[in-house]
């Protein structure tokens, strides 16, 4: 049965409770998820819960923005539970970071203009973390812009006026406080780690030696040929070919969970090979 190992729900960027994304999964006939939310594990335990009680099994997990020599990277962290840890409390600095970066973003659109408050950006994460897709979402219902991506082209993207960086974990360092968690690390989406296709194994080499578990070939906006070539590279490297939708829910609207955008297929060989390398760990 295929799975999906990168799903996002309200307690970050996505649009749907924890509950709602087992339930999609389960209708999509997956055997395995991965709720991976942007730098918290607030939304695990309801996800644990609703997964049980459908037969799914559930991999807790998060998704970082570390640093990279290219300026970022995003890496998904599997099999972080939500309780005190190396990585876990390490999370606690990251958000108060994050906060942090929101209110400047906050300040920096104001000053091209725009109205705009916290107070209506937290409204609109509502539990979850806020980050730059609520703001999208804000700037389009008060008429700024035409979508959530015409959000980040306008204004919200590295580079782009109301862009603010933000504090980030080194990316080994962040691999080498979620294997001490005993969790399993995989760079998610390669093509935005700033680095050409044919550099990708030079790029990763470093990052498997300081215990990278795995890397996304099996991602929603890549073609077939694609993910053929990351799933080799992977092997190359002696690391998980893992995939996932990256769903959303409304704020990614082409994206389906397990089918991603039509004819995403991940291997349940991706799940079994995890817990495999989260067993290693002890």
């Amino acid at each position: 049965m295929p799975v999906d190992l990168h799903l996002h729900s309200t307690f970050s960027d996505g649009s749907d409770e924890p509950e709602a994304i087992v339930a999609n999964a389960r209708d999509a006939g997956l055997s395995t998820i991965a709720l991976t939310d942007h730098d918290n594990l607030d939304g695990i335990s309801r996800a644990q819960a609703a997964a049980a009680a459908a037969g799914i099994d559930l991999i807790p997990g998060t998704e970082l923005s570390v640093g990279w020599p290219s300026g970022a990277m995003h890496l998904l962290v599997y099999f972080l539970e939500p309780h005190s840890g190396p990585l876990q409390d390490e999370l606690t600095r990251i958000r108060e970071g994050r906060m942090d970066r929101n209110l400047q973003m906050v300040d920096q659109l104001n000053g091209l203009g725009i109205d705009l408050t916290y107070d209506e950006v937290a409204e609109q994460a509502g539990e979850g973390v806020m980050g730059r897709p609520h703001f999208a979402a804000v700037l389009m219902r008060k008429g700024y812009v035409t979508s959530i991506k015409n959000g980040f082209d306008a204004y919200l993207a590295a580079g782009r006026p109301g862009y603010v960086p933000r504090t980030r974990l080194e990316a080994s360092r962040a691999i080498e406080l979620a294997t001490a968690s005993g969790a399993v690390t995989a760079v998610a989406h390669p093509h935005t780690v700033g680095v050409a296709a044919a550099e990708y194994a030079d790029a990763f080499t470093s990052l498997v030696d300081s215990g990278l578990g795995g890397i996304e070939a099996y991602y929603a906006e890549y073609s077939p040929e694609v993910r053929i070539h990351l799933a080799d590279l992977a092997a190359h490297l002696g690391v998980i070919a893992t995939g996932g939708s990256d769903y959303h829910g409304t704020y990614k609207p082409d994206t389906r969970i397990g089918t991603g955008r039509g004819d995403l297929l991940v291997p349940d060989k991706a799940a079994t090979e995890l817990h495999a390398a989260r067993a290693r760990l002890g």
